[in-house]
C-alpha cells in the first residue's frame, strides 16, 4: 500500500473507543476570559513543517504543546529500535504527557505529521498560574485524564488482543474515518500501531484480501468490502 496523507483534522489511536478517545477536552475552550487571557500570555507559538520534531524522547522536559492546527504523530521507540506509535493528535488535543510543569524527560518523541502550529506552555509558568486559577487546574487534570485514558487503552489492546485482531480493529477505525471505507495508511505505519512489523502486516493485509473482506483500490489503499467479517476477526 502506497503512502498517503492522513485524513485531515482527525485524531487517530489504537483504542477500543476510537471516536470517544479522539475527543479530548480542550484546555483553552474551557476556561474563563481572564485565565485564558494569562494562559496566552505565557505561551510562545511554534510552527513546524511536516517532519520537524516537537521533543525527542529524552529530552529534559520543560513543558507541554497545545496543538492549535495540523497533525502530531507520539512514538516511543524501545532500546532495540522498536517503534510504537501512541497516536496521532489533532487540534484541541496536547502533547508531553504525562508530566505537566517540567521536570524530568519526555518518555517518547512526537513529530508533526502535517504542517502545524502549537502554543508551547513553559511548565514552571504554567504550574504557577494554575496555583492562582482553579479553572485551568481543573481543565489541566482533565486533559491529563483522557490522555492516561487514552495511554491505557492502547495498553489494554497491545496485552490482551492478537496481532490480527488489533490489525482489523485499526483498519475498522480508520475505514471508519476516511473517504468511504478507504484506509489510507502505509504498512509500516500500520505496524508501528499495532506493535507489529511491516512484513507481517503486509501478509495479513493479502490474507484479508484473500478472504474477501478487503479490497484494493486502483488509486491506492484499501476498501473494506465486508464489514462484519472484519469485526469479527479474533
Amino acid at each position: 500500500m502506497r503512502p498517503a496523507a492522513l485524513p485531515p483534522r482527525q485524531t487517530i489511536l489504537l483504542s477500543p473507543s476510537p471516536d470517544k478517545a479522539s475527543v479530548g477536552p480542550n484546555v483553552l475552550a474551557r476556561l474563563r476570559p481572564e485565565t485564558r487571557d494569562a494562559v496566552l500570555a505565557i505561551g510562545r507559538r511554534r510552527e513546524y513543517a511536516a517532519g520537524d520534531a516537537l521533543f525527542h524522547q529524552g529530552d529534559p522536559h520543560d513543558g507541554v504543546y497545545l496543538i492549535e492546527s495540523g497533525l502530531v504523530k507520539s512514538f516511543y521507540v524501545s532500546e532495540d529500535g522498536r517503534e510504537i506509535t501512541l497516536g496521532f493528535w489533532t487540534e484541541g488535543h496536547y502533547v508531553g504527557a504525562p508530566q505537566m510543569f517540567g521536570g524530568g524527560e519526555h518518555a517518547w518523541t512526537s513529530v508533526a505529521v502535517a504542517r502545524s502550529r502549537c502554543l508551547w506552555l513553559p511548565g514552571g509558568e504554567l504550574q504557577a498560574l494554575s496555583a492562582r486559577h482553579n479553572d485551568l487546574a481543573l481543565a489541566l487534570i482533565d486533559a491529563l485524564v483522557h490522555k492516561s485514558e487514552c495511554y491505557c487503552a492502547v495498553l489494554q489492546l497491545l496485552a490482551t488482543h492478537s496481532m490480527r485482531a488489533r490489525l482489523a480493529r485499526l483498519i475498522s477505525t480508520l475505514a471508519s474515518r476516511g473517504e468511504g471505507a478507504v484506509v489510507r495508511l502505509s504498512h509500516h505505519e500500520l505496524a508501528c500501531m499495532i506493535g507489529s512489523t511491516r512484513q507481517w502486516v503486509s501478509l495479513s493485509m493479502a490474507r484479508l484480501q484473500e478472504e474477501g473482506i478487503l479490497a484494493r483500490r486502483p488509486c491506492g489503499g484499501y476498501e473494506v468490502v465486508d464489514p462484519e467479517a472484519l469485526n469479527a476477526v479474533r
